[in-house]
């Protein structure tokens, strides 16, 4: 018996603008050692590559280089902090919620596949109220591997019971289009997502600039897939 068609999804850049919590607690870091806050016009540019780079970024944008046992201790301390303010400022992207509930009414499968840790990508869906939509929430420590290593996605399909021949990867990075390539998924990118080189250069299969636009990015794909597609995506 096969399984659902089934979309996985990324979480930060991609489902839900978590800049702003991201950077708050990056600031509360930052004002603890003595360094100046950065405003959210430059520190959004550092988000999208996790949360030891962010930390990373945040302290060499102030002169301060980090020992790798410091970062450790830092990253820890932002963990606690984001996890407090997680859903103060974050928000799911204009046109999510209806895409989430349009293809959950069609019969797909709904999946997330982040590299944040598991436990706050269910917290954050959680207050932000979709967590029920998901047939499976993968994060970074869900597998023994993850992002862009194709297994995190392929098991991520097979978690939520979706058929892999029958899926489709939404995403805003290199990482999340490179792990698709890898997996023999396609890929749908959103630009106004995190990734600092225009996501479109990274050739995935289509390129959306709104959720409005991703029924009919995802019924192009649908196109090549068997006659096993419901006809809801036609």
């Amino acid at each position: 018996m096969t399984g659902a068609p089934i979309l996985v999804f990324d979480l930060d850049g991609t489902l839900a603008d978590t800049a702003g919590d991201l950077i708050g607690a990056l600031g509360v870091l930052l004002q603890r050692d003595g360094h100046a806050p950065l405003p959210a016009s430059a520190a959004r540019a550092l988000v999208g590559a996790g949360a030891r780079a962010l930390i990373q970024r945040g302290y060499a944008a102030n002169g301060a280089e980090l020992a790798p046992e410091r970062l450790e201790l830092l990253f820890h301390l932002f963990l606690a902090h984001y996890r407090e303010r997680i859903a103060d400022e974050t928000r799911l992207f204009p046109g999510a919620l209806s895409a989430l509930e349009r293809f959950f009414a069609a019969g797909y499968r709904l999946a997330v596949c982040t590299n944040k840790p598991e436990d706050l990508s269910i917290l954050l869906l959680e207050r932000l109220g979709v967590a029920s939509r998901f047939s499976a929430i993968c994060g970074r420590d869900s597998f023994p591997f993850h992002k862009p290593d194709p297994r995190a996605l392929t098991q991520t399909i097979a978690r939520a019971g979706g058929d892999p021949s029958r899926a489709v990867m939404i995403g805003d990075s290199q990482t999340d289009i490179d792990t698709a390539k890898a997996a023999g998924v396609p890929v749908v990118a959103v630009d106004f997502g995190y990734t600092q080189t225009p996501v479109a250069e990274f050739a995935p299969d289509r390129v959306i600039s709104h959720f409005d636009d991703l029924w009919d990015a995802v019924a192009s794909l649908a196109a090549h897939w068997s006659e096993r597609a419901p006809a809801a995506v036609d």
